[in-house]
């Protein structure tokens, strides 16, 4: 690798952090006044999330008596620093240029990527020396255990799909995108589909930790859970993790179920940058539509889940309907022969 490529991985990386946490916070305000009009209230200003963490870098960082203080502080790092390599793999808007990283990993590889995050907060919970904190990370443990069942089976349908098609690199999120799978299959598998994105659509709130899946949270509860003892800095790094990791699942679902592009619809003859903005405001567009479907209107229309409810959910009634969608992609594919 020469020094060119480098520098371009280098600033690419830069560009997609900068844009992860801006994007990821503005979303997270988005998706609280979407909340609040619709139960009727004002609810914060779209900006709240950047003024929590600007308040937030400001004050101190208190580390408990009993905690371990390498894990403590080192966990928010961690968490920050693998969402936003996530976000590397994983194409924004297809315009001709690949992920910084997308040479270099596939589905696989982000389905794994996904568990650092929820597993940082898992350690930093655990360091904290906190009962509730340790409560917590036991709870989110069980869940990402959970909702791994539908997200796999979701990713095996697609490249299985891929494959049978005969197309290269099934697990690539590139190949993906420049596929969408809804082209390749008929009405036994379009309805197989619809059953993995409404399965994909109920994974979303569980590896944000938003309601009704935040019981390793659980204010009520744990008084806050696996995050209790953090404050300050390591808090807001916290925080800046799962706005990341908002835009990386929210992207995810966009990239194999509506990789489609402005452009690919209407004709924009001007020039090849208004087709790339225009294609950048419809990709935003999407994640907007897809926050609001899979975060904002589950968790004001149903309330916390049970740990043994989150689990039921996931294994019995997703992990089912996602098996079901994959057993008639494959049938489909029989059908059409």
């Amino acid at each position: 690798m020469n020094i060119d490529t480098l520098l371009l991985a280098a600033g690419g990386t830069v560009a997609m952090a900068v844009f992860g946490i801006l994007a990821g916070l503005w979303y997270v305000g988005l998706d609280r006044v979407l909340a609040a009009r619709m139960q009727a209230r004002i609810g914060p200003p779209v900006r709240q999330p950047f003024i929590d963490m600007a308040k937030l870098m400001c004050k101190e960082n208190v580390v408990p008596a009993n905690a371990v203080p390498w894990l403590f502080n080192g966990a928010p790092l961690a968490a920050l620093a693998s969402s936003i390599t996530i976000l590397l793999y994983i194409p924004m808007a297809s315009f001709g240029f690949l992920p910084v990283l997308g040479a270099y990993g596939d589905l696989i590889l982000i389905m794994y990527l996904l568990i650092f995050p929820a597993l940082a907060m898992v350690v930093g919970g655990l360091s904290s020396g906190s009962p509730y904190a340790t409560i917590g990370s036991q709870r989110e443990m069980v869940t990402m255990i959970a909702y791994e069942l539908p997200l796999g089976a979701t990713i095996v349908a697609f490249a299985w799909k891929l494959v049978q098609s005969g197309i290269a690199d099934p697990f690539s999120l590139a190949t993906l995108s420049a596929t969408p799978i809804w082209t390749l299959v008929g009405p036994v598998g379009f309805m197989g589909l619809l059953l993995l994105l409404a399965t994909m659509v109920l994974v979303v709130p569980g590896e944000l930790g938003r309601i009704p899946f935040d019981s390793p949270e659980a204010e009520t509860e744990l008084a806050g859970g696996l995050l209790v003892e953090y404050s300050g800095r390591n808090l807001a790094l916290f925080y800046l993790s799962l706005a990341v990791k908002t835009i990386v699942v929210l992207s995810l679902i966009v990239s194999l179920f509506f990789p489609w592009n402005l452009s690919d619809f209407v004709a924009i003859p001007c020039c090849p940058l208004l087709a790339a903005a225009a294609d950048v405001a419809f990709f935003l567009f999407k994640l907007l539509v897809v926050l609001f479907f899979s975060v904002t209107l589950i968790r004001i229309s149903v309330a916390r889940f049970r740990i043994n409810q989150v689990v039921d959910v996931y294994w019995k009634i997703l992990g089912a309907l996602s098996i079901v969608g994959l057993i008639l992609v494959m049938v489909d594919a029989y059908i059409l022969r």
